[in-house]
């Protein structure tokens, strides 16, 4: 069995076998009902709330698929953290130098240390979240990217690159990530899009290939983590940015977790080709990917239909075996 698969498989163990109690909270975290999760919710006859005249507006006036993509599939929650900045000592240990909050308005680097409101959630105790370090990192589009490394495993010989799903930020993940870092003996990296925490700027499909490139290279700068020690992994809106830099880059490997293949195939099932309108076209990009390639899928997802996960898998030539969860729905598959 080669590295991909060994590594795929030490992560799978860890991120959703049964019965996992650091990982089980993740459930209850306030994700959108049914009727709020816009793009990944289904077919269009279910209208995603939206009358006929509001969709006919979206797709038509004129189709602009970035417009369509930040109305329908980012629902960023009210922000759970904040970053407080960390006093620095002046040259001689004289005091502190007074420059926090000029750093969080420019996103230049700096001290932080994470803040976490009450609704994040958090199941640990102060000296897990003391393994949590923050930071901001600016974006090729020029915006301010929240950053998270939680050091689970001193030495790990792999980091976890997490792109999270559409309707939370880092404050409610921070639990998620000790708990699955611990279960993997990973260290695990995230970042919030740009308009969710307090990452600055709106969520769109540009900015989500701009945040993960600043991400990758915060990573790869910040703490010196070389490609072939790197995991990508995305669920749901997550593999969008995934695939995107899999396909640009190789890495040790890439998990995609309740994948879509495209915009336009989650609205419209029977859509069999890509347009040039089509927002998130994974389906397009994920032949590119030189890494070995892990898909999960609930067989009975009801947000992003198994269907999706299936089509990528048989797209990928570099896909191992696949995880089909039978039974399983999004919420009971992220527990």
């Amino acid at each position: 069995m080669g590295l991909g698969c060994c590594l795929l498989t030490g992560l799978l163990s860890g991120a959703v076998a049964g019965g996992c109690p650091p990982l089980a909270h993740i459930s209850e975290h306030p994700y959108p009902s049914t009727a709020e999760r816009g793009l990944l919710l289904g077919p269009v006859p279910a209208m995603n709330g939206l009358s006929v005249t509001e969709l006919c507006c979206l797709f038509c006036c004129p189709p602009c698929p970035g417009r369509i993509a930040a109305k329908l599939a980012f629902l960023p929650p009210e922000p759970t953290y904040s970053l407080v900045p960390e006093p620095e000592p002046r040259p001689g240990g004289a005091g502190a130098a007074p420059s926090g909050t000029l750093r969080a308005s420019t996103g230049t680097p700096g001290r932080w240390k994470l803040h976490l409101m009450e609704r994040s959630d958090f199941q640990y105790s102060q000296r897990e979240l003391d393994t949590v370090e923050v930071f901001l990192t600016k974006s090729s589009r020029g915006n301010r990217i929240a950053c998270m490394y939680v050091r689970c495993v001193p030495g790990a010989r792999y980091t976890v690159l997490f792109s999270h799903g559409n309707a939370v930020d880092l404050g409610q993940m921070s639990s998620f990530y000790i708990g699955l870092g611990t279960r993997i003996n990973c260290n695990i990296f995230s970042y919030d899009y740009s308009g969710y925490g307090v990452s600055s700027g709106r969520p769109s499909e540009k900015n989500l290939y701009a945040d993960i490139d600043a991400a990758w290279q915060a990573l790869r700068t910040r703490y010196g983590i070389s490609p072939d020690s790197i995991v990508l992994y995305g669920q749901s809106i997550g593999t969008v940015p995934t695939v995107d830099l899999a396909s640009r880059y190789e890495c040790a490997a890439v998990v995609l977790h309740s994948p879509l293949t495209s915009g336009m195939r989650v609205a419209f099932p029977d859509t069999k080709k890509t347009y040039c309108f089509d927002a998130f076209p994974n389906i397009e990009k994920v032949s590119k990917i030189t890494s070995p390639v892990l898909i999960i899928h609930g067989t009975e997802d009801e947000v992003i239909d198994f269907s999706h996960g299936l089509a990528l898998y048989e797209r990928c030539p570099k896909a191992v075996e696949p995880l089909w969860v039978e039974g399983a729905e999004l919420p009971s598959l992220r527990a």
